[in-house]
């Protein structure tokens, strides 16, 4: 076990390198995460088949997130097949005016309602994006804006707003909070955070009006696309509006995603929006759609486990913290830990419990304000989740926009999503802390 290594000979240091290496050689994530799994268990003492054991032990910490996508999809499936989403397609496609730019910032500003409005997270982007990949074509439109124009809607809200998946984040700071011993509230959280907010949008500007703004050319393939410009909404329609509204409801009572997609899976069955005869064509296109990211996210949680077991984690706060000086290197170096936990284990929700252990007691020590270390630790969470091979805010672009095969997870979302996200926040986490004393 890892007390007092160096961090070179960190096992989670090592484990989510190698993971990123596979990836960037264009392995399978999931084999590359099976692999970094298996590397952390056995650089930290453990037999092959224990490592084995421990991640599949792990795995139900992400069964709620598992299901959820699988009944997410389910939902967004029952969606497509009314006319809700083509006749927003229809006035989607009006609102374009033929410019990349704009296409990018309301696909950005459409992706956002995904966290908080109609809580459906990635679900929604295997419907909504195929349709449009015609016209992204035709504007010669880069699709790593897009990319990075989707990451936006499904980041950015969860930092700044306290709804939907935005007051699962920030409660959790706040219970973690005072789980180590800082008293806090929910609006202080509220308070702080739009600075992660607004590190997201320097973010987007940079992506969709710089970096990726030349025209990009794309094969066009042909997408059976119907003319939706006449269609009408009709009774099983406005159920399925009322099957949105219920789930967006019932999981802001409840927090529960999975029950709220049953819920309003229900409403529409029994509406007859769809037949109970379709319900295994309907499950079956959901698991098409969803299942891949649902395994993914649970092979996550085994990693994370693996890398608890051996004690990778302290071993790596611990390392780091040794040679801390001063807030500014400091907050700096909390970040960048943050940044390699949320890369490993693809999850800026399940980083937060693993840090803020460590990061309290480091931040007071430091000296940092409550407000600085809300922000530290929110934003060390939020570090990688734009970017990694292993998170929902990356393959669910890439599930849309490789519809034609023409767009590179790694090189087209996760290495473009890094660098636009990630550095902005490591650099706006870094100031607004010294800043908020």
């Amino acid at each position: 076990m890892l007390e007092n290594s160096s961090i070179w000979s960190n096992p989670a240091f090592v484990a989510i390198i190698c993971m990123c290496v596979l990836s960037l050689l264009r392995l399978n994530v999931m084999l590359s995460m099976i692999s970094a799994t298996l590397i952390a268990g056995l650089m930290g003492g453990l037999g092959i088949t224990e490592s084995f054991n421990a991640m599949i032990d792990g795995m139900k910490g992400n069964l709620n997130i598992a299901l959820s996508y699988i009944l997410l999809g389910a939902l967004a499936v029952a969606i497509a097949k009314s006319n809700l989403i083509k006749v927003a397609l229809s006035k989607l496609i009006g609102l374009m005016n033929y410019k990349r730019s704009t296409f990018c910032f309301l696909i950005a500003f459409i992706a956002c309602f995904s966290q908080n409005l109609v809580p459906v997270h990635i679900a929604f982007i295997p419907i909504l994006i195929p349709p449009l990949l015609h016209l992204m074509n035709r504007l010669e439109l880069d699709r790593r804006a897009v990319a990075c124009a989707l990451t936006f809607g499904l980041q950015a809200p969860y930092l700044v707003l306290p709804v939907g998946f935005g007051l699962i984040f920030q409660t959790t700071i706040l219970e973690q909070l005072k789980a180590n011993g800082v008293s806090a509230t929910l609006s202080q959280i509220t308070g702080v955070m739009w600075i992660a907010g607004l590190a997201m949008v320097v973010g987007l500007f940079a992506s969709v009006l710089t970096l990726y703004k030349k025209p990009r050319h794309y094969k066009e393939k042909s997408f059976n696309i119907e003319n939706y410009a006449s269609l009408q909404l009709n009774y099983h329609d406005y159920l399925t509006f009322i099957g949105i509204i219920v789930a967006f409801a019932i999981q802001l009572t409840t927090d529960s995603m999975p029950l709220a997609a049953f819920l309003a899976l229900a409403i529409i069955l029994l509406g007859r929006g769809i037949k109970f005869k379709e319900t295994d064509s309907l499950m079956d296109d959901s698991v098409k759609m969803m299942a891949f990211i649902a395994f993914v996210m649970l092979v996550a949680s085994g990693f994370g486990e693996v890398l608890q077991k051996v004690h990778a984690i302290e071993g790596l706060v611990n390392a780091i913290t040794s040679v801390v000086q001063g807030k500014l290197l400091g907050a700096f170096l909390m970040l960048v830990v943050g940044l390699f936990i949320t890369m490993g284990i693809g999850t800026s929700f399940g980083t937060i419990p693993i840090i803020a252990v460590f990061y309290v007691p480091l931040c007071a020590k430091l000296g940092f304000s409550i407000e600085s270390t809300i922000l530290l630790i929110g934003i060390a969470a939020a570090l990688g989740d734009a970017g990694s091979p292993a998170s929902d805010s990356t393959m669910g672009p890439t599930c849309g926009l490789n519809a034609d095969n023409q767009h590179n997870h790694i090189y087209d979302t996760c290495v473009p999503t890094f660098l636009v996200y990630n550095l902005p926040l490591i650099v706006f986490g870094v100031v607004g802390a010294l800043l908020l004393g």
